[in-house]
């Protein structure tokens, strides 16, 4: 079964869809290995593994490389992070096309104007958006990949001074963009349980929420979002920050003692029980 056709079956299914994010190959590679059944794609993410300080340094034909390899390294499906498709109009249309044919199963497609710093964070009128939907969906058709998923996004939530007018025209967005042919929809920043109970009870279709980042991680957890029957859990940052976290923690181990005591043990698992070369050749 071609992995367009798996995650649209992995998302229409009754269960969760939890999609830990890639930032390269070994990364992908390692969350096969540890048993997830797709995988998303971070702009951001790619953006911290280059040493950037800005998603906006991640252009489109980085982007691209990026996920090629990913998608590349891996037997299941991968979504894409495409941005707000890098411009408009026929620029988009390019955007779509060029993401369907590097192989990947769905893209994110945001309602935020990118390249604008994260302070000054704006979204894009409504009706845009909702070109750029039924633009990608009649790409994709027109392309013969009718599995394929548009996971539109809104940024509401942080557009807005007031939250609860940021709730209301997130809720009003994810409704009109499923309306008008997204297969999902994800409300960014989502912070607490009750405003992801919210968006579970008012949108008229399967959303994604984004989980295990700094301003929500002890807010509320993938089971959470389980037992509300979110359709789809991203972890945007979670592989990223992780692996600086634990290559910090060695070296400053090494620059402090001068040996490996506290590594010894996980050095030998990985590299002595086989697991380093499963994962390595988990691509078929």
């Amino acid at each position: 079964m071609d992995r367009d056709r798996i995650l649209k079956q992995l998302l229409n299914s009754s269960e969760t869809l939890v999609m830990p994010d890639a930032f390269d190959p070994i990364s992908a590679k390692i969350i096969e290995y540890a048993g997830f059944s797709a995988i998303q794609c971070s702009g951001y993410s790619y953006a911290i593994s280059k040493g950037y300080e800005s998603e906006n340094s991640i252009d489109l034909k980085t982007n691209l490389g990026i996920t090629k390899s990913i998608v590349d390294s891996v037997n299941i499906p991968v979504m894409a992070d495409g941005e707000d498709g890098y411009g408009e109009g026929d620029t988009f249309k390019h955007t779509i096309k060029e993401f369907i044919n590097i192989g990947v199963s769905g893209i994110n497609i945001e309602d935020q104007i990118h390249n604008v710093e994260h302070e000054n964070l704006r979204i894009i009128d409504e009706l845009d958006m909702l070109d750029k939907i039924k633009d990608a969906n009649k790409i994709k058709l027109d392309l013969g990949k009718d599995y394929f998923i548009i996971n539109a996004r809104t940024d509401a939530l942080l557009s807005f001074n007031n939250r609860k007018d940021a709730q209301k025209v997130a809720i009003d967005r994810a409704n009109k963009y499923l309306e008008a042919g997204a297969d999902i929809c994800f409300i960014a920043y989502a912070k607490k349980l009750d405003e992801v109970k919210l968006l579970s009870r008012e949108i008229n279709g399967p959303i994604s929420i984004a989980a295990g980042l700094p301003y929500n991680i002890q807010e509320f957890s993938i089971n959470d979002c389980i037992e509300l029957g979110i359709a789809r859990v991203s972890l945007p940052t979670f592989m990223i920050l992780s692996s600086i976290e634990g290559m910090v923690r060695s070296l400053k181990e090494i620059k402090s003692t001068g040996n490996f005591n506290e590594s010894i043990k996980d050095i030998n698992l990985l590299c002595n029980s086989g697991m380093l070369e499963e994962i390595l050749s988990s691509k078929k």
